[in-house]
């Protein structure tokens, strides 16, 4: 299984982002999706997560308002949809899979730059 994040940037505090993390396998609609994110100096931490089906998500307190994640199963796709975005959000910004093809343990993208900044 592949993973391919894009979308990340230079925003200004306020301003908006959305990240895209394509999957290979053809089993895609079986995995659970997570967004993670590494600032520097500090341990990766998890963002936000949606199930297979995309029935369910859960955030992070901090993203919780701000962040929307989502999928389109027939894309192979993740999003992440960043608002209002503040230069605490700066971190490299990862997807995982677990499930399906992906198994217990899963796998990660290579990651995503998304910095904060005025």
């Amino acid at each position: 299984v592949q993973l391919v994040e894009s979308g990340g940037g230079l925003v200004q505090p306020g301003g908006s982002l959305r990240l895209s993390c394509a999957a290979s396998g053809s089993t895609f609609s079986n995995y659970v999706m997570s967004w993670y994110r590494q600032a520097p100096g500090k341990e990766r931490e998890l963002v936000a997560t949606i199930t297979s089906a995309g029935g369910s998500t859960n955030y992070a307190d901090s993203v919780k308002g701000r962040f929307t994640i989502s999928r389109d199963n027939a894309k192979n796709t993740v999003y992440l949809q960043m608002n209002s975005l503040r230069p605490e959000d700066t971190a490299v910004y990862y997807c995982r899979c677990r499930g399906g093809s992906c198994g217990i343990y899963g796998y990660w993208g290579q990651g995503t730059q998304v910095t904060v900044s005025s």
